[in-house]
């Protein structure tokens, strides 16, 4: 730290030398940019070229400089003399550091190593460094302070640059998809009087003006299918929405969702969507099919389905219409730990989830046929009532997605809201059930399935990381200690 202070000290010397000189270390906008990838690609010698960004080396032999400028589109090496120079800017080139941000225009050539490189006619400083980059960043075993520092990491290491690029290209791709069959995208609130549309515990706030609690939203859901009560027949959203919940690589407290609504369609048209969006979005980030997430084969050719219902027979015996006391009877004759006293189905289905989460298979795995009473939002299967017409899907061993044929009955969806708060002892929001949407769902709503992406840990898979805080620019982390 002291080491950095006293670098720091030096460039504040040359901040205050480069205003002495009348030189404004803080410049304003520069006129006719090109991008470092279009005087790259392709590269011609003898071209004037002007362009910037930030330098990241800085190397003296005698009287010649060679210098690496990025931007967001690339590196390119800079060779400049001083005394080629107007007198302004050879201030300008004494008193500058890595890091710095300049605006430079020149002449293309081939060194004589063949290395394309801009000869510099003109520069000018836009930003001023004052902190200089850490080094040996690159490869840095904190990850904590690279996720805490991402301006940093987004600078020196360009994977991290290639991670979010990605990231755009596979939104952007998502919404190349639907629009092309028809969605609209809509926004809906991200603060609910009811937290509703998912299982999850919310963030409370409270609005000073109206004086009333709000929670930010767990899911878009119960609106969005509001939009399909209205005639809005394909729907989707991008959203941020929040869970007060535990943060681990596959959990972040603020996260980003696609959430899908058609009308007059079902589970299995759902699915259907549901491998075209994927599908799409893994040829936009590699380019193929396939490709390898944490040294495992990922095949989006096919995709695989297997039934909740019959793993959960077939594992411990349990049916869909056994009370509560018996999963946890038939749990531990299995040998599973579930524990004493109080026990809510919500507990014992994390427990079962953790055990048949579908293993790394080659290709991705929808889980059909889940318990009706664990999914309160979802149409009953016609030939068996106990089961409903939900999927979700999983990639390589993680849930990437949820979906089902919507609950489109009134009365059955406030008997169902009464009964999830009546079963589950630990809900902290009770009496707290949606009439509103109970009453637009009385205003008729036709037939329609729906679906959940999860974007982060989409992107997670598509680009091989193994932590959603690699895919997220900013994840939450804990208060950085000033000790």
């Amino acid at each position: 730290m002291e080491e950095i202070n006293e670098l720091m000290k030096e460039r504040l010397k040359k901040l205050d030398a480069l205003r002495a000189a009348g030189v404004n270390p803080y410049g304003g906008k520069v006129e006719g940019l090109q991008s470092v990838k279009s005087v790259l690609e392709p590269f011609e010698p003898g071209m004037t070229a002007r362009v910037a960004g930030r330098l990241l080396s800085w190397r003296s032999f005698g009287k010649s400089i060679f210098t690496d400028l990025q931007d967001s589109t690339g590196k390119i090496q800079l060779y400049l003399k001083s005394a080629e120079l107007p007198e302004a800017e050879r201030t300008v080139v004494d008193l500058l550091d890595m890091g710095d941000i300049v605006a430079v225009s020149g002449e293309t050539f081939h060194t004589k190593t063949g290395m394309p490189s801009l000869h510099v006619k003109h520069i000018r400083i836009v930003s001023k460094a004052l902190r200089p980059l850490p080094e040996k960043w690159h490869g840095l075993t904190n990850v904590e302070t690279r996720h805490r520092m991402r301006y940093v990491d987004l600078t020196v290491n360009p994977e991290v640059r290639e991670v979010f690029k990605k990231r755009s290209q596979i939104i952007s791709q998502v919404r190349n998809t639907l629009d092309g069959l028809g969605y609209m995208e809509v926004e809906t609130p991200m603060m609910h009087a009811i937290p509703g549309g998912a299982a999850g515990k919310p963030f409370k706030t409270h609005h000073n003006a109206l004086d009333i609690d709000l929670f930010m939203r767990i899911a878009p859901e119960l609106y969005l299918k509001r939009l399909l009560v209205g005639g809005l027949d394909y729907v989707y959203e991008i959203n941020k929405s929040f869970r007060n919940e535990g943060i681990s690589t596959r959990h972040n407290p603020e996260f980003t969702m696609l959430e899908v609504y058609t009308a007059y369609t079902d589970v299995e048209g759902v699915m259907r969507l549901t491998e075209d969006i994927i599908r799409e979005a893994a040829k936009r980030a590699n380019g193929s099919e396939k490709l390898v997430w944490q040294d495992m084969e990922i095949d989006f050719s096919k995709f695989e389905r297997v039934s909740f219902a019959q793993l959960m027979d077939e594992s411990f015996g349990i049916q869909p219409t056994d009370e509560i006391a018996v999963w946890a009877d038939k749990l531990r004759s299995k040998g599973v730990h579930v524990g004493e006293g109080d026990l809510s189905r919500t507990k014992l289905l994390k427990i079962i989830g953790d055990l048949l989460e579908p293993g790394k298979r080659k290709h991705p795995v929808f889980v059909t046929d889940y318990f009706t009473e664990l999914c309160p939002l979802a149409k009953r299967r016609a030939d068996n009532p106990a089961i409903s017409e939900r999927f979700e899907l999983y990639i390589g061993g993680m849930e990437v997605a949820n979906g089902y044929s919507e609950l489109n009955d009134p009365q059955e969806q406030e008997a169902r809201f009464k009964d999830d708060i009546a079963g589950d002892e630990h809900n902290d929001f009770e009496g707290l059930i949606d009439f509103d949407f109970v009453r637009a769902l009385e205003c008729g709503m036709p037939p329609a399935g729906g679906l959940g992406i999860g974007i982060d840990r989409l992107v997670m898979i598509l680009t091989n990381q193994s932590t959603i805080r690699e895919v997220i620019l900013f994840p939450q982390l804990k208060p950085e200690s000033n000790g």
